[in-house]
């Protein structure tokens, strides 16, 4: 499971910079970033530890990756990606 995690999170940010495959991209991220979020930092409480005084980190980060995620699903692509270039051809 680890090494398909970073596999999902090594291709999907690569498609992510590049604009292809966006919405499946988000997907897995969003997802990857959910599972962790509940695994490993849902006992730590909302906020990151910033100051060095709790044991671990919270989820905060994690809800802006799934809102991003979320938004890229739901809208796709910019207009310099390789999605849209592709999509004119057709």
């Amino acid at each position: 499971m680890t090494v398909l995690l970073m596999i999902i999170e090594f291709f999907g940010s690569l498609g992510l910079i590049f604009g292809f495959l966006t919405r499946l991209c988000a997907l897995g991220i969003g997802t990857s970033m959910a599972v962790c979020a509940y695994m490993n930092h849902l006992k730590n409480g909302f906020f990151m530890n910033w100051f060095g005084t709790q044991k671990g980190e919270g989820f905060e980060y994690h809800i802006l990756v799934l809102g991003i995620a979320l938004a890229l699903i739901v809208k796709g692509s910019g207009l310099l990606s390789f999605d849209k270039a592709l999509m004119k051809g057709k």
